[in-house]
């Protein structure tokens, strides 16, 4: 499983002390025994799956519906490996808030403890997963958690958290190194959510278009755009009902859509026209002319805003529709026995089974060791 997404209610409570200093004493001994058995790839390749972290911070005893499990587990996780990340190969970074924004210069300083070659390469990473969740997978969920695990191979796993305030919800996005292809399209599997929401969603396959003819927008002059831009802000409203530039000739022609394309697009909410900040962007993305949709992405300044004006122009005067569809769908570890939401999968499934049944004896063993240390220790004080 490569990423992921979980939606959660949010919660304001806290984690009381004794409670977290136990989550941390508990997930250094499972991060050990992981490490011991299969190394720390396998430790950050299940960070990546959403189910296991969300039974990770069950077992570690937090509330199983909880926000908070993303930002209390992280950060327990992150204090259970500090001081010994060398000797396991496993370095967490980042976290909630104002931690999150630290995440490249810490993965900078981590990187070099862990003599990687190229640490730029996770800096990159990190900022563009950011981005996509932000800027191309626009489900109204506001990013505030974000920390990066990478072992000392240079495998890495993002977890990044995001709330929408509106519906009380929080929802979490899981990513993996391993089979890594392309950042801007269709990167997301192995799902989960109990909530879907109206979205653009400039990642899907059905966007390739949008993408396409945006990165052309970007490609093309500043006057050129601006021309399309106004044409945009002027038509687009009612949304059902705006005019389109007929190829090749001066005259405008009436083009009609379904309402129901437009449930909550947000155009309606917004005047493009009015952000001088926007057109400063569209002048400065104009001049870098990116070669690739993931380049264009990357530059410095775009975010949401610039995302939705570009694929509106797409859309609208280019007839490049992109998806409206929430990626986030309904999955499970291990599939269903009805083939819902697809037919159970055997050999993962035996090989979760495999690696419980290994820790659960590793975990017996070292309990019944102590026990015998603490029996001995009794006899000499009485």
């Amino acid at each position: 499983m490569r990423t992921g997404i979980t939606t959660m209610p949010l919660d304001t409570g806290k984690c009381p002390r004794w409670l977290f200093e136990r989550m941390v004493k508990l997930s250094s001994q499972i991060i050990e025994l992981i490490v011991a058995e299969y190394g720390p790839e396998e430790f950050v390749r299940r960070i990546a799956d959403p189910v296991w972290f969300q039974a990770l911070g069950t077992v570690l005893a937090f509330d199983w519906n909880s926000s908070g499990l993303t930002t209390i587990l992280t950060a327990a996780l992150k204090q259970a490996v500090l001081n010994k990340e060398k000797q396991l190969g496993i370095f967490i970074c980042g976290g909630k808030g104002r931690t999150s924004r630290k995440t490249p210069e810490e993965i900078i300083i981590k990187a070099e403890k862990a003599r990687l070659k190229n640490p730029d390469s996770l800096v990159y990473h990190s900022k563009m997963v950011a981005k996509v969740d932000s800027a191309l997978v626009q489900d109204g969920f506001q990013i505030y958690h974000h920390a990066f695990f990478f072992t000392n191979t240079g495998a890495w796993s993002i977890v990044q958290q995001g709330m929408n305030t509106q519906i009380q919800k929080a929802r979490r996005y899981h990513w993996y190194s391993e089979g890594f292809e392309d950042l801007v399209s269709e990167p997301h599997t192995g799902i989960v959510s109990n909530v879907r929401i109206k979205t653009l969603n400039m990642v899907s396959a059905k966007s390739a278009k949008t993408r396409q003819v945006s990165l052309e927008l970007g490609k093309s002059s500043y006057s050129s755009l601006m021309k399309d831009f106004y044409l945009l802000a002027k038509y687009s409203s009612p949304l059902h009902s705006f005019w389109e530039m007929k190829k090749g000739q001066n005259s405008l022609k009436l083009l009609s859509l379904k309402n129901k394309e437009f449930f909550s697009h947000p155009v309606l909410n917004e005047d493009f026209t009015k952000s001088k900040y926007l057109k400063k962007i569209f002048w400065y993305i104009t001049q870098e002319k990116p070669k690739t949709y993931e380049e264009l992405l990357s530059l410095k300044g775009v975010g949401p805003k610039t995302i939705r004006a570009l694929a509106l122009i797409s859309e609208l005067i280019y007839k490049a529709q992109p998806s409206y569809e929430d990626p986030a769908r309904y999955s499970f570890a291990h599939g269903g026995k009805d083939g819902t939401p697809y037919p159970v999968d055997r050999r993962t499934y035996d090989k979760s089974i495999l690696l419980l049944r290994r820790i659960v004896s590793r975990m017996k063993i070292d309990f019944s060791e102590k026990r015998k240390i603490f029996s001995s220790l009794d006899k000499g004080l009485n």
